[in-house]
């Protein structure tokens, strides 16, 4: 068998194996940009710059925002009530009875603002008082279990 090739056959099959293999090669760089670029609908590395920054600008406002309100959220979290403690007491131990029926409850907030409500309790009739608090002290006389309820109160803020 004799084959024989002429030149214009050996160059349309080297062309025609170039054209295939930068064919393929495009598919391939396609791909690679296709992963390379940010949005699916860019269409070039300018359009997936201006996608980024505009996530970047949306992501910026989105912290402003979050930040404002944890600010305001913090301003609010330390006026509210953040220690409670109740002390029980027997107004009339030396009477005997009763039993430790009667409280008092301090309710602060982290600068020691807020209130202590005391319960005097007797057979007869219970007694309710609500004093208010600066800074653990109250303007009004405090009796030792309401004292001791600030105190603990306090040592939970810690």
């Amino acid at each position: 068998m004799n084959f024989s090739f002429d030149t214009n056959t050996v160059c349309l099959v080297i062309l025609s194996a170039l054209v295939l293999a930068l064919a393929g090669y495009v598919v391939f760089l396609h791909t690679k940009l296709r992963k390379f670029l940010a949005d699916k609908n860019a269409t070039s590395i300018g359009d997936s710059i201006a996608n980024l920054v505009g996530r970047a600008d949306t992501m910026e406002k989105f912290r402003s925002n979050l930040e404002e309100y944890l600010i305001n959220v913090e301003s609010r979290l330390k006026k509210s009530v953040q220690a409670v403690h109740t002390v029980r007491f027997n107004p009339f131990r030396a009477a005997g009875g009763g039993g430790n029926q009667s409280f008092a409850t301090a309710f602060i907030n982290e600068s020691g603002d807020g209130v202590v409500i005391s319960s005097l309790y007797s057979r007869d009739n219970v007694s309710i008082f609500g004093k208010p608090l600066k800074n653990h002290a109250s303007e009004y006389e405090l009796s030792g279990e309401e004292k001791e309820a600030i105190k603990m109160a306090k040592e939970k803020l810690k």
